[in-house]
């Protein structure tokens, strides 16, 4: 009976010591030096990013210009005023007409490329790679003035050959002219994010086994064939990723468009990002307001849009989690 309580005493001082060990201030002890290099990022985490969102959310009750402490507590009008707003939805509409045209236009043009550079016998695909990648990392806001000066110069060349041709009756200013406007700002777009784009499914192209083309090859398979039932399988998780994060990309452009359009003309490039911007620092963009900033009606509004981003990405979570779930049991089967 003593033997057994002494045992009991100790298997209950393990239990203790293990959850002990698995605590928190344990796993800092043991590693201060880690979380020292941790803290920095985790304060620049907590105070430009945690902080501004929960800053955001207790705006969204006040009407304020941003100056002092907010005081006029509004309740949910900010909300009403957004979901009420014209101009909200013509920039939401906007933004997803970008997205829906920016996505499968880009993704098709990367992945081609992508196949072509990754061709082991193509010669100099590295000074390629790097060609197709350098609008990535450039500065948009060089690259919309860049493009301003070109679309306003070499567009208006373009224009007159249009006019000399009897295509057009007249010069057509490409990005003064709201028909054209939000066109130019996606073709600009396109190209500047395309590298991103082309780098992702460079990679996901490298973690495909060659035996399997290989084999693809022997079974008389030509080009065509081994793309689709070999190419395109592998792929599938990789560029739903790829998918996703380019509409989440193209559902959040600002700089570009601030740059090149400022939203204009007559808010025919006006996406919800440049809405809130406006809102926020001033403007006169809704019905009703007036040319002072109201940070209170930005921040429902960026709060609203965010929800929406949210919903998008569950849905890309449960897609992906789905797909890895079917490859696991395909797997398990096989």
């Amino acid at each position: 009976m003593g033997m057994a309580s002494i045992m009991a005493k100790q298997k209950e001082k393990r239990k203790h010591r293990a959850k002990a060990e698995g605590s928190l201030w344990h796993k800092i002890r043991s590693n201060p030096w880690s979380y020292v290099y941790v803290a920095p990022m985790f304060i620049l985490l907590m105070v430009f990013s945690v902080y501004p969102i929960i800053a955001s959310i207790i705006y969204t009750f006040y009407r304020w210009n941003g100056i002092g402490d907010p005081s006029d507590f509004v309740g949910l009008e900010n909300f009403q005023k957004v979901i009420t707003d014209p101009l909200f939805w013509q920039a939401f509409r906007n933004t997803f007409i970008y997205m829906l045209v920016l996505v499968p236009i880009q993704l098709t043009i990367a992945l081609a490329l992508a196949l072509v550079l990754n061709n082991p016998k193509l010669r100099f695909s590295t000074v390629y790679r790097a060609l197709f990648f350098i609008p990535a990392v450039t500065s948009p806001a060089i690259i919309g003035v860049v493009m301003q000066l070109l679309v306003s110069n070499g567009g208006g060349m373009f224009s007159q050959w249009l006019v000399e041709h009897h295509i057009t009756k007249e010069p057509i200013d490409w990005l003064g002219d709201p028909h054209f406007a939000l066109w130019i700002v996606i073709i600009v777009g396109i190209w500047n994010t395309l590298g991103y784009n082309l780098v992702y499914f460079l990679a996901g192209l490298q973690t495909i086994p060659t035996e399997l083309y290989e084999a693809a090859r022997i079974d008389g398979a030509n080009s065509v064939n081994r793309f689709l039932y070999v190419t395109v399988p592998q792929l599938r998780s990789v560029g739903l990723v790829i998918l996703f994060m380019a509409i989440l990309g193209s559902l959040q452009v600002f700089d570009m468009v601030q740059v090149l359009t400022g939203g204009g003309p007559f808010y025919a490039t006006e996406v919800v990002s440049t809405y809130i911007y406006r809102l926020a620092f001033g403007g006169g963009l809704s019905v009703g307001m007036s040319v002072q900033p109201n940070v209170g009606f930005a921040s429902a509004a960026s709060f609203f849009y965010g929800v929406i981003l949210m919903g998008l990405t569950l849905i890309q979570m449960a897609s992906i989690g789905s797909i890895a779930k079917k490859r696991e049991a395909a797997r398990q089967e096989a």
